[in-house]
């Protein structure tokens, strides 16, 4: 029975990125981005639970993959899609360039399972991080923008539309990216993670839910800052 358990949270985690993709698709973007995070929340206890119980097994990982490729690939481009579709676009297949986004996250999903090199951290940005940043940004600029460009057209459209391929070029990158993962708990050692930790908590304080987008670039800057030191 213990066996099924950990497949059985993994399914809860693709359940919410299908329900999150729902939401995308009615343009309700709060929504959609709390069942990503309640996917990631499944995502992160059905591995755990698997070592505990040491029930891991190949079906699990494929699995594992799969509901990651719904929840953090397909819902955040739904969200991407929704939302361009939302602009006065004379070019009708513009909005389906987010999903590029599913795409490139099935390639990094992938690539990340045959890679034995990622067992302490990441090369290229995690899809789960990758999906919190596109519904935490879509969710601002649907609820009001940081400061509204008034003077520029579809501002925000061509920032979007920059942003797409930068995401999937950094989903696929070779750029090593820290994980979370504390060995121990001193300073040395994990400089990275503690201050990422703690500029994680006045960007929140600021700015809110809104401020998860800016600190998956903070990861993201932080991880690229981090690799060229010691390089």
């Amino acid at each position: 029975m213990k066996k099924h358990i950990p497949n059985t949270i993994t399914c809860c985690n693709l359940i919410s990125g299908c329900i999150a993709t729902y939401y995308a698709f009615m343009a309700d973007y709060p929504m959609a981005l709390l069942f990503i995070v309640i996917g990631a929340v499944f995502d992160f206890f059905d591995g755990m639970t698997a070592r505990l119980l040491h029930v891991s097994s190949p079906i699990g990982k494929e699995l594992d993959s799969l509901a990651d490729d719904i929840t953090f690939g397909f819902a955040p481009s739904a969200i991407v899609f929704s939302y361009l579709c939302s602009f006065h676009i004379h070019l009708p297949f513009v909005p389906f360039l987010a999903f590029l986004i599913a795409a490139f996250s099935a390639l990094r999903l992938a690539k990340f399972n045959l890679d034995e090199r990622q067992a302490l951290g990441f090369i290229g940005l995690p899809t789960p991080a990758n999906a919190l940043f596109w519904g935490a940004l879509i969710w601002r600029l649907d609820f009001g923008t940081w400061f509204e460009p008034y003077s520029i057209p579809n501002f925000w459209l061509y920032i979007i539309l920059a942003l797409i391929p930068i995401s999937c070029y950094l989903l696929i990158s070779e750029i090593p990216m820290f994980a979370l993962k504390f060995k121990t708990w001193g300073w040395k050692g994990n400089e990275v993670k503690y201050i990422f930790l703690l500029t994680c908590i006045p960007l929140l304080w600021l700015l809110g839910i809104s401020g998860i987008a800016v600190i998956i670039a903070w990861y993201v800057l932080l991880s690229v800052i981090t690799n060229t030191h010691h390089s």
